[in-house]
């Protein structure tokens, strides 16, 4: 029986994300990383990870988060020009990460999707994509 710490669930989403992409399953034009690793300054399509809570005792249940950031296009909305969530590109990239994720199988693991939100982040002209995933670990 394996104990897993938060950097190992974030170490697995990371390896899933980046051997989806690696295959084509997933494409983006920017970085992945964990939580404190993208550029403040960033304007790419970025997928962040982090874990929020595991427990200790076997099973261990997690909750991990899969933020996925799309700059904002431009829209013209009651003949005004503003910034706008750009929505095919937030659900293409987590549309493409769950269909990889939920085909892979991974002993001792059972991951599922918990919940899903398009967030706002209007100081970097930019929306995010959070996708929070729920582990159970034997």
């Amino acid at each position: 029986m394996t104990h897993y710490s938060s950097i190992d669930t974030d170490d697995i989403l990371f390896s899933l994300i980046t051997s989806a992409i690696r295959e084509g399953a997933v494409t983006i034009n920017g970085i992945v990383c964990p939580q404190d690793d993208r550029p403040d300054t960033s304007t790419t399509e970025d997928i962040v990870i982090n874990t929020i809570a595991l427990t200790v005792e076997k099973p261990q249940d997690g909750t991990s988060n899969i933020n996925i950031y799309v700059p904002d296009k431009r829209a013209v909305v009651r003949g005004k020009e503003q910034s706008s969530a750009n929505r095919a590109r937030l659900k293409q990239i987590g549309d493409d990460i769950l269909r990889y994720i939920e085909q892979v199988n991974i002993p001792e693991l059972e991951i599922w999707t918990e919940s899903d939100t398009i967030i706002n982040e209007p100081s970097a002209g930019q929306h995010y994509r959070n996708i929070r995933i729920k582990w159970s670990i034997h």
